[in-house]
């Protein structure tokens, strides 16, 4: 056996981070045969769960600590569970300590994948995605890399500003799915969160091709249970996050609660693909853009369903007594 490097081919490694996705190792897209039957505007999934932590932000926290001078600092970051997953195993395969601080209400599967990678996790009582960078989880990191008494101990990749966030999906997610699809991609449909997917395929797709559709998908409530997700519309700018580039979007579209866990139900009972919520979002806003014309449209799919069983559970239950997701009580939920 190698004692370092890889073979893509063979499937052999010496580290676990060279498992995370590249152009010459890419995440795979998969056509949706019976949850939408437009032939003339098929829709692929790219499913970024084939990271070898599970989700998108894998691409994004090996770019980022690569990036970054620890020395002899410890890495901190606020995250709703993907990117500190990622974070946490890349640090631990490295050597390098690292702090999470999560948002108290995000699903309790990724709280305990946390502590299984032996993270220090702090939770501060705040919203999934808080609007301003002094809220929550973030307002404790920036404190922590900031305060007089603390900022020599700490160090933050700070994925909301990082353009790092951003390279990664330019060099990597962008010219992957350009391949996949041949140049036949017509529309891209991601998420807003910290922007960086969004941002980085959307301007790689457009240097290829300008008449490529970006559309960009948001929560329609405020208050949602959409973790990772963000609502950009009607917030100041001082509170977007300072890495997307809006002179790639063309459109935005709002999805409420109710159809993102209904379009993911639906997707599993009717694919076989279980995947998150935010997956179901943006597929919701993907599925009603291809009732009809012609193109070819890649969604991106951050993770799968199985951080998530624990808020399914309600909308499962919710579907069982009555067909229609809307009967869902939202008053609970937070942002």
């Amino acid at each position: 056996m190698p004692d370092n490097g890889f073979d893509h081919q063979k499937r052999v490694y010496s580290d676990i981070t060279q498992l995370v996705a590249s152009p010459e190792n890419p995440t795979p897209i998969v056509r949706l045969n019976r949850i939408h039957d437009n032939k003339d505007f098929p829709l692929y999934l790219k499913l970024e769960r084939y990271n070898p932590f599970g989700s998108v932000k894998d691409r994004i926290a090996l770019a980022m600590l690569k990036g970054l001078d620890v020395g002899n600092k410890t890495v901190v970051e606020p995250s709703s569970g993907n990117t500190g997953i990622a974070l946490a195993a890349i640090a631990n395969a490295w050597g390098i300590p690292v702090e999470i601080a999560v948002p108290e209400k995000v699903p309790e599967e990724k709280k305990v994948m946390l502590k299984l990678l032996g993270v220090k996790l702090q939770e501060a009582d705040d919203a999934l995605c808080p609007l301003f960078p002094t809220e929550g989880a973030r307002g404790l990191v920036n404190s922590l890399v900031n305060s007089p008494a603390t900022k020599d101990k700490y160090v933050s990749p700070n994925q909301y500003e990082n353009e790092l966030n951003v390279q990664a999906h330019y060099r990597g997610t962008g010219p992957e799915i350009w391949r996949q699809t041949n140049g036949e991609i017509t529309h891209f449909f991601a998420g807003f969160g910290t922007c960086g997917t969004i941002t980085g395929v959307g301007r790689y797709l457009k240097e290829q091709n300008p008449k490529i559709k970006i559309i960009g998908v948001e929560p329609y409530y405020l208050n949602h249970q959409l973790p990772g997700m963000k609502r950009i519309t009607g917030l100041a700018e001082e509170y977007i996050p300072k890495i997307l580039d809006r002179s790639v979007i063309d459109e935005t579209v709002a999805v409420t609660d109710e159809d993102a866990y209904g379009t993911a139900i639906e997707l599993a009972k009717k694919d076989g693909i279980p995947v998150g919520p935010t997956t179901g979002a943006i597929l919701s806003a993907a599925l009603k853009a291809a009732r009809t014309g012609r193109g070819l449209a890649v969604v991106i799919s951050p993770d799968d369903a199985f951080k998530y069983t624990s808020f399914y559970r309600n909308f499962l239950k919710t579907e069982s007594r009555a067909p229609a997701m809307k009967s869902v009580d939202l008053s609970g939920y937070v942002c």
